[in-house]
């Protein structure tokens, strides 16, 4: 049951993905809505915009008694109001504080749960929440596609070390400018943004190109390429979760070496050399594919160094044919 539990998780984390996904189209929905409810001028409005009426109004009814309380909900993944709480991303704090040269303690308490969070369980965001992964991941499987039909795909590998490059720079130059860089070019910011863009004003902004140039990247240069070697917020959250008390872990008893794990890894870790890291954002893609349940989640604050090959894989077993022949031996004595 607990196996069976864990190789789920996975197709867990896709729902919540895409949870998210539809809740940043639904809000600026919503808006739209509360501002037709609030001017009380339906027969106003033109076709699209009663049908738009009419499907709000059914969708919310069951939820809220008065449009008015869809204020409960507001906002992106770079920060939100849920309820009577706000929520931001850490790197949002970090780039207000030093855009402002200022420190608001009541703006950085809005980031204590996702630190918390991170320190408990690392990059999760990145696997869990982040709207951009969602995308990413479709996309890993239209490169797969691609490169079925002979269109070649690279996958080349860089330095990641890049992104904290990216995080520090980035948050120099909005201390030096007062501008915040950052969410220029975090993905999650810009697809929340992009998307309330595209439906409350009728528009993009040019980071709409920029997100779409890294998912040409991602596609034909390196697979989840800046989400590995470029995002700063993924440098933010692997130096919170570097010392993270959720961690995989092999057991390597029953691991046949079949090497699965590694070849599902978005971020081109290791799972079958004990090789985690502070990279690894617990999406569990690694568990499920796992044929012998040979991954699975301990509380650590450290990997494990490498344990050598599986005992159930070929290297292990011919290089200790005498060995499992005794202990083969010694069991039928018992």
């Amino acid at each position: 049951m607990k196996y069976l539990f864990m190789r789920q998780l996975n197709k867990q984390r896709l729902c919540c993905l895409s949870l998210v996904f539809l809740i940043l189209i639904f809000l600026p929905f919503a808006s739209i809505y509360q501002n037709y409810t609030a001017a009380h001028a339906y027969d106003l409005l033109n076709s699209e915009e009663k049908f738009l009426y009419d499907v709000m109004q059914t969708l919310t009814e069951p939820l809220v008694s008065d449009p008015v309380q869809l204020d409960a909900l507001k906002g992106t993944t770079w920060s939100a109001r849920i309820g009577g709480y706000k929520i931001s991303d850490p790197l949002a704090v970090v780039s207000q504080s030093f855009a402002s040269w200022s420190w608001n303690p009541s703006f950085a308490a809005t980031a204590l749960i996702p630190l918390l969070v991170s320190l408990l369980a690392g990059r999760i965001f990145c696997g869990w929440i982040c709207p951009a992964t969602l995308l990413y991941e479709l996309n890993t499987n239209f490169a797969l596609f691609l490169n079925k039909l002979g269109v070649p795909i690279h996958r080349w590998h860089f330095d990641r070390r890049l992104k904290y490059g990216v995080l520090i720079s980035g948050t120099l130059i909005t201390m030096l400018s007062g501008l915040m860089i950052l969410p220029a070019i975090y993905p999650p910011a810009i697809v929340g943004r992009e998307i309330y863009y595209a439906i409350a004003l009728d528009g993009f902004s040019i980071s709409t190109i920029f997100f779409v140039l890294t998912m040409m990247a991602d596609t034909f240069i390196a697979r989840r390429g800046f989400c590995r070697y470029l995002c700063p917020g993924g440098a933010l959250y692997s130096l919170l979760g570097r010392y993270r008390l959720l961690r995989i872990q092999r057991k390597v008893s029953v691991c046949n070496d079949c090497q699965r794990c590694d070849s599902i890894c978005e971020f081109g870790l290791e799972p079958m050399s004990d090789q985690f890291g502070q990279e690894c954002n617990n999406c569990t893609a690694c568990i499920a594919i796992c044929p012998t349940d040979s991954l699975q989640f301990h509380w650590t604050p450290v990997d494990q160094p490498y344990q050598g090959p599986g005992h159930q894989g070929r290297q292990y077993v011919a290089a200790n044919t005498d060995l499992i022949a005794t202990d083969t031996r010694s069991s039928c004595c018992e």
